[in-house]
């Protein structure tokens, strides 16, 4: 029997009334609607897939569609500080920063005309080549993190933690093996089903294919494609022509079956779609703030014309927070001998995007104050996790203030921030991706990440998007320099 995930109107009923409670509409109304479902038999939110184990009723199966509908309608207190309009967010971040901040193309920056402008044209080229290594190792730093964590995305905090002290990797310092665990423990707390073949020490073969390394390639495709000033129907094109169903997930499954029903954007974003502030649109973050260098403003707004294809409120603001925290980590030249910002510059630069009263941006200032407070970083996950308690595992605001806490924690280290945002839980792959890819992009170089990490990758990504099965990270730097010195 197929159960498809993320998309029966049963299963996501529950998450619709967590996501109604959380996101601030009337407690009374979503009460009620809680208990019209339950009174009829309806089921709980399945606690980790995203299927419940037998199909409801027909009955049971209007029932929610008809109430994901009722939901939908209620409007939500938190609507004028988190809009998901980007003039109505813009209108509330007093700092948001200014364009011109923006690392301009050499050709027009105010030295071009001077005497030696020609001998410094002529040095071009290794600054080209410069750049390049810095976007290999952002794209292998992404690698990297999201590789770490894939053993262990869905497991409880607990079971991480048992799991790397059973082996001896605790504190979390290299990748997960099964090599050594008792039997029992690993009964008890089983490896990624889908992952474990393919992303434990002793199996790593190269990059195995996995979403938060095909958005990326997707928008990489996007921007060859549509160039910067994409719309988010370019996006949404993109998906049909590119995107495999069976490879998108939670809110961009929901949104791609939105899109085959005649649902046009942005209301792909709102309509049935209970994940749309959960972590999706800040997995495609990473070349928005790539292609952007310096530009944070740019970085965000291309980072919101994605994300409202999926997403509202807190999941854009994750977005744009994260595209902007990478467009800053991009932006010095790559000569500039040690001007480049710190990692806690550019988080800094990336709550300068998101209002400021928002979730998102309370949640990431309380994960950079506790970090700067505690020494032991277990503390500081246990202190988010009961702060977060009841958020589901995926929603984009506890990840990323784990994100951040693990950024700053590890004070920008590569090693230290993903092996620290794995050991944090949750969204393991996702948050150790993004945590890799800007860590390794402030590393500067492909040569300054550990060969330990990168060797296994063998410089090679599997994938089901385009023609990209097998691609080298350094062509993926390579086509992602040429689209960042577009204009």
């Amino acid at each position: 029997m197929l159960r498809l995930t993320w998309v029966q109107p049963e299963d996501l009923i529950g998450h619709e009334l967590r996501q109604a409670a959380q996101d601030g509409r009337s407690a009374t109304a979503v009460a009620a609607v809680a208990a019209r479902w339950r009174a009829a038999g309806g089921p709980e939110a399945p606690p980790r897939a995203g299927a419940s184990p037998r199909p409801a009723s027909r009955y049971l199966r209007l029932l929610a569609g008809d109430l994901l509908d009722e939901l939908a309608d209620l409007p939500s207190g938190l609507a004028d500080d988190e809009p998901t309009d980007l003039c109505a967010i813009k209108s509330l971040c007093p700092e948001w920063p200014s364009p011109v901040d923006a690392v301009p193309p050499a050709s027009d920056r105010p030295d071009a005309d001077r005497p030696d402008a020609d001998r410094r044209r002529t040095d071009r080229p290794d600054t080209d080549r410069l750049e390049t290594e810095r976007l290999e190792a952002a794209w292998l730093g992404r690698a990297v993190g999201c590789l770490l964590g894939k053993p262990v995305e869905k497991l409880p905090l607990d079971g991480i933690r048992q799991l790397a002290r059973a082996t001896g990797n605790w504190p979390l310092n290299g990748y997960f093996t099964a090599l050594g665990v008792p039997g029992e423990l690993s009964a008890r707390y089983p490896w990624n089903r889908r992952s474990a073949a393919t992303s434990l020490a002793e199996n790593i073969d190269g990059m195995p294919e996995d979403d938060d390394l095909d958005y990326p390639l997707l928008n990489l495709l996007l921007l060859r494609r549509y160039g910067k000033d994409f719309t988010t129907t370019d996006v949404a094109r993109l998906w049909l022509d590119e995107l495999p169903a069976g490879r998108a997930f939670t809110a961009e499954r929901v949104a791609y079956r939105n899109l085959l029903d005649g649902v046009e954007p942005p209301r792909t974003a709102r309509h049935r779609n209970p994940f749309r502030e959960w972590i999706g649109a800040l997995i495609r973050a990473d070349v928005h703030g790539w292609t952007n260098p310096g530009d944070p403003a740019g970085a965000a707004e291309q980072a919101h014309r994605d994300a409202t294809l999926t997403h509202t409120a807190g999941g854009v603001h994750a977005a744009m927070f994260g595209a902007a925290v990478i467009a800053t980590a991009a932006g010095a030249d790559a000569d500039a001998g040690g001007d480049r910002p710190d990692v806690h510059a550019c988080l800094r630069a990336g709550l300068t995007v998101v209002p400021p009263r928002s979730r998102l941006a309370r949640a990431v200032r309380e994960a950079v104050r506790l970090a700067h407070e505690h020494h032991d970083f277990a503390i500081v996950v246990d202190r988010l996790h009961a702060l977060h308690a009841g958020t589901h595992w995926v929603h984009a605001v506890p990840n990323t203030a784990l994100i951040a806490a693990a950024l700053t924690h590890a004070d920008g280290d590569f090693a230290g921030a993903v092996c620290r945002t794995v050991s944090g839980g949750w969204d393991t792959d996702s948050n150790g991706a993004t945590a890799g890819g800007i860590t390794a992009l402030l590393a500067g170089s492909p040569a300054a990440l550990p060969e330990r990490w990168t060797a296994p990758l063998k410089n090679r990504l599997a994938t089901s998007v385009g023609d990209f099965n097998g691609v080298g990270f350094d062509t993926l730097a390579r086509l992602t320099r040429l689209e960042a010195s577009r204009p």
